[in-house]
């Protein structure tokens, strides 16, 4: 097993102020850090939904967008979002957009809070998912705007019921091919 996963911490103004271990960070009182949000579509403009596995800290059992997750220090976003596709989904990602570049929130279950500014990636998926099972439960693709009534109805993680109508507002300039 290699070393820790570590985290951006950054100021209220979204300043990186150092790092952190992410197994410290995730508690009942989380310092802002740097994540990311990426919703993947297939070519047929389907996206894939995540539950997260069971056995995860945060939100676990939940399903949510694509990937999330956390840019190491000194890594581009741009990156990390590849990183974590490839890593949790075996899939690759074309045409990676971000969208929703200041997203920030808070969420809290369990005695776990999140507190991110979280930027928003969409893409293209290239690949079959093959779901990490310590990462994802399960993956199934859904219509858009299956999707945002999900998110609407409150059966999604915290954040993408936050994001879903934010990127639904922008769509017409996203919207994958």
């Amino acid at each position: 097993m290699g070393p820790p996963e570590q985290v951006v911490l950054l100021d209220d103004d979204g300043r990186a102020i150092g790092v952190a271990d992410k197994a410290t960070v995730h508690g009942a009182t989380t310092p802002l850090h740097l994540a990311f949000s990426c919703y993947g579509f297939d070519r047929d403009g389907r996206l894939l939904v995540t539950r997260r596995a069971k056995q995860k800290v945060t939100f676990p059992g939940v399903r949510t967008n694509t990937c999330c997750g956390h840019p190491a220090p000194g890594e581009a976003m741009e990156d990390a979002v590849r990183r974590r596709l490839a890593d949790e989904l075996g899939l690759g990602a074309v045409d990676l957009r971000l969208v929703l570049p200041d997203f920030a929130y808070r969420a809290a279950a369990g005695g776990i809070e999140e507190n991110e500014l979280c930027p928003v990636y969409v893409c293209t998926l290239v690949g079959e998912p093959r779901a990490r099972p310590d990462e994802v439960d399960s993956v199934e693709w859904w219509t858009w705007e299956a999707f945002l009534a999900a998110a609407g109805t409150g059966q999604l993680s915290p954040w993408a019921q936050l994001q879903a109508p934010l990127l639904d507002a922008r769509r017409r300039d996203w919207r994958t091919r």
